[in-house]
């Protein structure tokens, strides 16, 4: 969830995310700071050029050489200023926004001559320097805005205490021709805060939300719509990856299982009209028991391609049915909320589920598994821990890179932390979609 989702939900102010709003913004601070002093540093000729101006007077010949010397300054040493910081910013902005920010920039060589002349040149290095202008001269503005917001907001929310500890017959506040005397006639003003408090959260959070979609516009890539269309294109080849796996699991079901379970009944009856012990009936019992072997692979064959329980009851029961059938021992929880979900969601969470506890028993040698599902807002959320040896390495070939893909197609995400010695944790994020 980011904190654009967050703001929709009625139930904002009871999360995380106000706090969440409010480091972020808390963190910015510094570089605002800092980056606001050096560039009121160079901006001093040109805002006196503009006084001059002002008064219908050309400026000093001392005052165009500083104007010349600064812009050159600026341009020399903003950019070697943005690419560390817009790197720092891209980090930063999971604060707010969870989803990846990918940087502009396209690979240069490592010879520093060349470095800098790509870098130069690039549109991407100038929209991080037009980022460092933004948290230098609209951040500070708008961060003593919400800070004098709080302050009066505090004030309101002190009145009393303020009144009752000074002297509750002085008067502490003049609104207008309103004067309030003491600590009982300031419960009004404090109600008036407290009514203003939550005003002050959502204001922190749209705040904070304007920020980091400043930020995602102008440090991310600008090929926006093309991120969108291939997005589209991959969900659209596992939409269709989907279908034709429930297609060939239909098939096998309704057809050929169902043949081979005729042809063995059809060899069980076959066996009785044999006598024992004649060269015929040996050939056709071992026949017979190839075909019941056959039925089982075969079964086991449309189980992995796609569950009938995960199909008909939905995940939960399908997860649960999943824990039967591992070596380890398994435990599931459900929270509460967990509905059916689209096919593709629910047959993604599935599988990841699957593989992570086949590699928790062939890998980690777990003998104990925690398998969590449960819904946060819009997300579907997947844990599964294990106890086993960890050091789970998606390049070790254990599908797990397959399995982040298989998540990323649908918009979601997959974490893993598998330090050496364990334990394993595997958390998927999912949209939920019905």
């Amino acid at each position: 969830m980011t904190i654009y989702q967050a703001l929709r939900d009625r139930r904002f102010l009871l999360t995380g995310w106000p706090w969440r709003s409010l480091v972020y913004l808390l963190t910015t601070v510094p570089q605002a700071a800092l980056l606001a002093g050096a560039l009121a540093l160079t901006a001093v000729p040109w805002l006196v050029a503009a006084r001059d101006l002002r008064h219908l007077a050309l400026p000093h010949g001392i005052t165009l050489f500083l104007m010349v010397v600064a812009a050159g300054i600026f341009a020399v040493f903003a950019p070697v200023v943005a690419i560390p910081l817009a790197a720092f910013e891209r980090a930063r902005l999971a604060i707010a926004d969870p989803r990846p920010v990918a940087t502009a920039h396209s690979p240069a060589p490592s010879d520093p001559v060349i470095w800098l002349r790509v870098r130069y040149t690039e549109g991407a290095t100038w929209r991080e320097v037009l980022y460092g202008c933004f948290l230098a001269v609209i951040i500070p503005v708008a961060y003593a805005t919400l800070a004098l917001l709080a302050l009066i907001v505090v004030a309101f929310i002190a009145a009393p205490v303020v009144a009752f500890l000074v002297s509750p017959r002085v008067a502490q506040w003049q609104l207008g021709t309103f004067e309030i005397t003491g600590a009982w006639q300031s419960l009004p003003i404090a109600g008036l805060g407290l009514v203003l408090l939550p005003v002050l959260g959502y204001l922190t959070g749209l705040l904070a939300a304007g920020q980091a979609g400043t930020a995602r516009a102008l440090l991310g890539l600008r090929s926006d719509a093309e991120l969108r269309e291939v997005a589209r294109s991959r969900q659209r080849l596992v939409d269709a990856f989907d279908a034709e796996r429930r297609r060939i699991e239909r098939d096998l079901h309704d057809g050929a299982q169902h043949r081979l379970t005729s042809l063995t009944l059809q060899l069980g009856v076959a066996r009785l009209d044999l006598e024992a012990g004649s060269p015929a009936a040996g050939a056709l019992n071992q026949a017979h028991e190839q075909a019941k072997d056959l039925m089982v692979v075969l079964r086991e064959l449309i189980h992995g391609i796609r569950p009938q329980t995960l199909t008909d009851l939905g995940l939960p029961a399908a997860l649960r049915e999943l824990a039967d059938q591992s070596p380890a021992d398994v435990a599931v929880t459900i929270g509460d909320g967990v509905t059916r979900a689209s096919q593709g969601v629910e047959g993604t969470a599935y599988f990841v589920a699957a593989e992570s506890l086949a590699n928790a028993a062939r890998h980690g040698a777990a003998t104990r598994v925690e398998m969590h599902l449960a819904r946060d807002g819009e997300t579907l959320v997947l844990e599964i821990r294990d106890d086993g040896l960890g050091g789970a390495d998606p390049a070790g070939g254990t599908g797990l890179t397959g399995l982040a893909d298989r998540v990323a197609a649908v918009g979601g995400r997959l974490l893993l932390a598998s330090p050496a010695g364990g334990p394993t944790l595997v958390r998927v994020e999912l949209p939920w979609r019905r």
